[in-house]
């Protein structure tokens, strides 16, 4: 069952769309799974993009897909705080809602693109929250050298071929008009200097062979070689497209549950 809706948030200042899968069959307590979306996407992006309504049959969990603009997860420091919201806000309507497990390891973060750089820094940042983390092609997991190289130059940045003008605006509501940088927007800081005295998150990454993120996800990869983490890293043929996000969302889910997979058959006669 797939749930739509506005909600009239305090901490945004605004009504904010967000999007629920609930199993049919199933009475909980559930497990939860955010999904996050990317840059040009939404709400919606996984329901209308991937399997998730199918893949969601084998799973005792509800899937929580929240809007976030642009806004690469972030409180903005010229906008909303998109990250509040999502890590205290929203945790606290979907307890009053539904009957989910409140422990740790039965909750997922999950994103592809922009919204793999929030699963890491959700799960990174917040780990009290959030057992596992699914990174699927995570964009602008090195924000510093942009930075550095848009303010060197910044009529050379405008003249890139890929909306560097929205771009901007995004880095200027993320990091200021000064665009000074922000500690923890250093995703593989945060994992290198993760506290000793708080339990990891559990880490899949996947990255296309042929998405032209791949460089930076490799460079992650053989960071994440030398800390302490629970890290799996694949790759495999593929675009930064739905086509991969798709398959990389399976796997991320199976990964996750191993062997708590409901059979699929039983879920779908109600026998689960």
């Amino acid at each position: 069952m797939i749930l739509r809706g506005d909600y009239s948030s305090d901490i945004l200042k605004t009504k904010i769309n967000v999007q629920f899968m609930i199993p049919e069959n199933c009475k909980g307590p559930y497990k939860i799974v955010y999904l996050l979306h990317g840059l040009h996407g939404n709400q919606g992006s996984w329901t209308d993009n991937s399997m998730l309504p199918f893949y969601g049959k084998k799973y005792d969990a509800i899937f929580v897909m929240p809007e976030a603009s642009r806004s690469f997860y972030f409180d903005l420091k010229i906008g909303r705080k998109y990250n509040t919201f999502i890590s205290e806000e929203l945790p606290n309507i979907i307890k009053k809602i539904f009957n989910v497990s409140g422990k740790r390891e039965d909750c997922a973060i999950i994103g592809y693109s922009m919204g793999g750089f929030g699963s890491l820094l959700f799960a990174l940042s917040k780990p009290e929250l959030y057992g596992f983390c699914g990174t699927i092609a995570p964009a602008c997991l090195y924000f510093k050298p942009v930075l550095e190289m848009i303010k060197k130059d910044t009529e050379a940045y405008l003249k890139t071929d890929y909306e560097p003008e929205e771009v901007l605006k995004d880095l200027y509501a993320i990091f200021n008009t000064d665009l000074t940088f922000r500690p923890e927007a250093d995703v593989p800081e945060l994992a290198k200097n993760f506290p000793a005295n708080k339990l990891k998150p559990i880490i899949y990454a996947a990255c296309g062979t042929e998405d032209n993120l791949i460089n930076e996800n490799r460079r992650f990869r053989d960071e994440m070689k030398t800390t302490t983490f629970d890290f799996t890293y694949e790759e495999w043929a593929g675009k930064h497209d739905w086509n991969f996000f798709n398959e990389a969302l399976r796997k991320a889910l199976e990964f996750w549950y191993k062997d708590k997979i409901i059979n699929m058959d039983s879920a779908s006669t109600g026998d689960a």
